[in-house]
């Protein structure tokens, strides 16, 4: 807590979802802590209130406010919104309205805070650019210091200096977008023509920012006054992913790996005891068997903290994974989680989840043998170039992992199968590919709900219109900022909620808007297509995403940077280990 009156920066972090989803989101006490080390900056938190407490304070006159100091957001100097899913932007809208504050950025004036956001779902900005004032393009650790910089100097020189000139001067560094500086013109078809810059500090290219050298993790968080969904301490032990799964669009756009010193991590989980007294401490990372030494470090945490349950989400679908979690003492064996994604060998080469079919049995096998009672498996629908064959043999597959439970003493086994529907994401080797139609998609569940029908067999789905909504989002362009205007209007907020997810709002949207979802989520789109994120330079190149486009349907896989070639995908200019192994690769070429 720090004094209101004496701090010269005020900043409201803003999580578009409710307290208990927000909460349990990494980059909220990463950036709290980072900003409110600042002498001059006060930090406080502001999540969505549910419908019911929403429309009580607006009958009330109550303006949303600050959860530390109770102040109105409209207050504070600076908005940052932490956006990670495309289905919240309705509530983003909220937030701001609930905070009397203008919802477009074009009618905000210099009397009103600077709202800004970051998250991997900026890394397409455009759906989002009539709300936000400037983007944050990839890690905040280091461009928010030089934010604070720039915040500093405009502030100083008082109220005659506009808002505008703010957003010039943070145009020109590096990472951040201010989309109020492009101009953006369309075909007659409705394709992007050109995104251009309408003053020079303004960059044609945005380019990521990445931090070599990961920051202190944070281990003074604000402990959640009431049960979360991820109630327990987390350390983000390694950042990043190089296994190349083609569908993944965290596994492009954090690359590269980069992992924190097993000394750090055993000392930050020490201070995150003593600071907040959690007893569970979650070891996170896109992939936390791929932390080399990853058996040695759980064992030293072990050793050094007594009664400490260690939770260790998003491992790989292999034996190894399951004999680390099963030297985990203190968890009780009642369920395990993997995801082989597709349910042929055929298919998962296709998106480069290279995990053959006996791999996949010997790791179920080694699970039930060792005494755990379920496994929880995850598969995507409508992946390209899926045929029934490929539907069918998720079936096989989850019927042949369910009689390796039975074979085994004791309970029987419970196999909960859920079904995503495949949602084609900017930065992929997918990018161009047309999202499946609903028609297709029900047929295929009802293939699944046939195969799957047997005692022990739990089988859940997505609804096919949630998932074109997602996917018309995220491939969107700056004219979807009137669809979500005009859905938010309509009362669309929580749509990531199903109970509160209005499909018709939402299509009346894109029809007052002369739009379709189809247009963005349904067609196919050629290799050149202008897109609308092509000003966005996340390190991965055109190029390489093309190679693995075509790599995919030619059935062909990629191999894993860290253990074999290199395979310039972009990163090696601005790595410097990586620049090295491509060297040497070269070299040996040659």
């Amino acid at each position: 807590m720090k004094d209101w009156d004496r701090t010269n920066i005020r900043i409201a972090l803003a999580y578009p979802d409710l307290y208990e989803i927000g909460m349990s989101n990494l980059a909220l006490p990463i950036l709290y802590e980072l900003l409110n080390s600042q002498p001059d900056v006060l930090v406080e938190r502001v999540f969505t209130p549910w419908v019911d407490m929403a429309t009580a304070m607006q009958k009330a006159g109550i303006p949303l406010f600050s959860l530390e100091s109770k102040h109105p957001l409209k207050d504070f100097d600076i908005i940052g919104f932490s956006l990670g899913y495309e289905l919240t932007y309705t509530n983003v809208l909220n937030i701001l309205h609930l905070a009397q504050i203008p919802v477009l950025a074009s009618e905000r004036n210099d009397s009103h805070p600077v709202i800004i956001a970051g998250g991997s779902s900026v890394l397409n900005p455009e759906p989002m650019a009539d709300f936000i004032d400037f983007f944050v393009i990839g890690d905040g650790e280091e461009v928010l210091l030089e934010l604070l910089d720039g915040f500093r100097n405009w502030k100083g020189r008082g109220k005659r200096v506009a808002k505008k000139e703010l957003l010039t001067e943070v145009a020109t560094i590096l990472g951040v977008y201010v989309p109020s500086l492009y101009q953006v013109e369309y075909q007659a078809d409705g394709l992007p023509k050109s995104i251009t810059p309408t003053v020079t500090q303004a960059q044609p290219s945005i380019k990521r920012r990445i931090v070599i050298k990961l920051p202190p993790p944070a281990t003074k968080p604000v402990v959640p006054y009431i049960e979360v969904v991820h109630d327990r301490g987390v350390i983000e032990i390694q950042r990043g992913c190089s296994r190349g799964c083609r569908f993944c669009q965290a596994g492009m756009i954090y690359r590269p790996v980069r992992k924190r010193p097993q000394e750090e991590v055993l000392q930050a989980v020490g201070e995150l005891i003593t600071n907040c007294g959690y007893d569970e401490v979650s070891l996170l990372s896109l992939s936390t068997s791929d932390y080399s030494g990853i058996d040695e470090l759980v064992t030293s945490l072990s050793h050094r903290y007594h009664n400490l349950a260690i939770s260790l989400p998003s491992l790989r679908l292999d034996s190894f994974s399951v004999a680390l979690v099963d030297s985990l003492s203190s968890r009780r064996k009642t369920g395990l989680t993997f995801a082989p994604e597709a349910g042929s060998q055929r298919l998962r080469q296709v998106i480069n989840k290279a995990t053959t079919e006996d791999e996949i049995l010997k790791t179920a096998a080694t699970a039930f043998d060792r005494g755990w009672t379920g496994l929880k498996i995850y598969f995507m629908l409508g992946l390209p170039t899926e045929t029934t064959d490929d539907v069918e043999g998720i079936s096989q597959l989850v019927t042949k992992i369910h009689s390796l439970g039975k074979r085994t003493k004791g309970r029987q086994p419970q196999v909960r199968v859920s079904v995503s529907t495949f949602v084609p994401k900017p930065h992929t080797p997918f990018q161009w590919v047309a999202q499946e139609a609903e028609q297709q998609l029900n047929s295929k569940h009802e293939l699944l709900k046939l195969g799957l029908r047997r005692r022990g067999i739990r089988l859940s789905w997505e609804d096919p219109k949630i998932s074109l909504l997602e996917a018309a989002l995220s491939k969107g362009d700056r004219r979807l900022g009137k669809v979500i205007y005009r859905a938010w209007k309509l009362g669309s907020t929580f749509d990531a909620w199903s109970e509160h997810f209005n499909y018709e709002n939402w299509l009346g949207a894109f029809e007052d808007s002369g739009l379709e979802p189809g247009f963005y989520a349904l067609r196919q789109r050629p290799l050149d297509e202008p897109l609308p994120w092509s000003h966005i330079d996340v390190g991965i190149t055109t190029g390489f995403l093309i190679r693995e486009y075509n790599r995919a349907f030619n059935g062909k896989g990629t191999p894993d940077c860290r253990y074999e070639a290199c395979n310039a995908c972009g990163l090696e200019r601005w790595q410097p280990d990586c620049q090295q192994k491509c060297q040497r690769l070269s070299q040996s070429k040659q």
